[in-house]
């Protein structure tokens, strides 16, 4: 699968379900997120985040703030409460539609459409904290260690970013699935046995390979967290990485 193809997915998924595609939960297919509760998640998600970087010394409010792959804004709304400027990126024009039209953040937030497997919209060093949760895992590997070395590029001298990736499918019969099925044939079930408006795919990339990719591009993992996620059939793990050069 190529990153077109991806961008063409999140387009039918971002008209067709955005909320649910955002968060995914088998009660709130069809519309029925309550916008709410919603964006709710999306500041318990956020507070869960400055907490961990609270404890490992790191800033925990921030002048410029990216949260890349933003779709309906759920994470976006909650940084700007801690942020003066939330720029939202995404490749979907339906999940920044409803992104836009959800805002309440008082203008605090900017939703912008990038439809490159790049951020070269962005001058590099102009961000204090990239956020992304819940996106990487739907890339293709190759686009995924571009986006990591673009988020360092994007990052100031000393900024972090809090990154999320899928590491291993679990040993269930839906992760074994995962580890042996083909991408077509994933892509199929989804679509005819699930009823997915279009298919979601799931990328392992290993802990060495982001560790790799990000001090080839001048930054550092400060800290990991791994965990397994039952209702993903995934392990992610979720790293804070700095960007080299700033004071420590």
């Amino acid at each position: 699968m190529d990153f077109d193809q991806v961008r063409q997915d999140w387009t039918t998924l971002g008209a067709q379900d955005p909320l649910w595609a955002v968060s995914v939960a088998p009660d709130k297919r069809g519309g029925r997120w309550d916008v709410d509760e919603f964006l709710a998640q999306g500041r318990r998600d956020v507070e869960r985040a400055r907490a961990w970087l609270d404890r490992l010394g790191l800033p925990t409010a921030w002048d410029r703030v990216l949260d890349f792959g933003c779709g309906a804004g759920r994470l976006s709304q909650a940084l700007a409460e801690h942020a003066e400027e939330v720029v939202g990126v995404d490749v979907s024009v339906p999940m920044l539609e409803t992104a836009r039209a959800l805002d309440r953040s008082g203008g605090r937030c900017r939703f912008v459409l990038n439809e490159s497997p790049d951020l070269h919209v962005f001058p590099s060093g102009s961000f204090d904290l990239v956020f992304s949760e819940l996106v990487l895992q739907h890339l293709p590997k190759r686009v995924i260690t571009e986006y990591l070395a673009e988020f360092v590029r994007v990052l100031r001298p000393g900024a972090v970013a809090l990154v999320q990736c899928t590491t291993r499918p679990l040993w269930t019969l839906k992760g074994i699935g995962w580890r042996i099925a083909p991408n077509p044939v994933v892509r199929f079930a989804q679509r005819a046995v699930l009823g997915y408006p279009a298919p979601m795919r799931m990328t392992a990339l290993p802990e060495a390979r982001v560790r790799a990719v990000v001090n080839a591009h001048g930054g550092e993992v400060v800290d990991t967290a791994t965990t397994p996620e039952p209702e993903t059939h995934w392990v992610s793990t979720r790293y804070v990485i700095r960007k080299l050069g700033g004071r420590r």
